[in-house]
């Protein structure tokens, strides 16, 4: 599967490392400088290297979108076309000093994600999973047999509460 990194953060650039590690394709993109994002894709080793979020979005298969609330619109824009792809995001949406959320009294981060991305599968996860303990995981995940992971993707919009899930497996990591 081809994974584009939006954000490439202690999220996004661990969760990316693990993809590629795990055989995916990955297009590390939006990060301070461009030579973290060559770290990254080196350090990745495999099918990983350093672009930009719109060369992600154009590549990809799936969409990791990982950064800081305040920057969604602008990486989005950044991005360009997202029409058809799958956006999975674990961005929380928080205030500019993480002190309180901004959005989820009636509605989520995924579902304002879902107005802005119109046309993209929109899909939360990774929410609860601090970064600190993603390595080690998917260590243990090598020395045993556990579990794959499966997301369910909808084929419709997330206005449509009734929407057939159409599996996409993401179980190679």
């Amino acid at each position: 599967m081809r994974i584009g990194i939006l954000g490439s953060g202690l999220m996004g650039g661990k969760l990316g490392t693990l993809f590629a590690r795990a055989g995916h394709e990955v297009v590390f993109s939006y990060a301070r400088s461009a030579r973290k994002l060559e770290r990254l894709a080196r350090e990745a080793r495999g099918r990983a290297r350093a672009g930009t979020p719109a060369e992600a979005a154009r590549v990809a298969d799936a969409l990791l979108l990982a950064v800081h609330w305040s920057r969604v619109d602008e990486v989005l824009k950044e991005a360009g076309q997202l029409s058809g792809k799958v956006l999975i995001t674990c961005s929380l949406p928080m205030n500019a000093s993480d002190t309180a959320l901004v959005i989820g009294r009636d509605s989520s981060g995924a579902e304002e994600l879902a107005k802005k991305a119109r046309r993209a599968r929109v899909v939360a996860a990774f929410g609860t999973i601090p970064s600190e303990v993603l390595f080690s995981v998917f260590a243990a995940r090598r020395k045993s047999r556990r579990p794959s992971l499966v997301m369910s993707v909808s084929t419709r919009s997330t206005r449509d509460r009734c929407a057939w899930p159409a599996t996409r497996n993401l179980s190679r990591f």
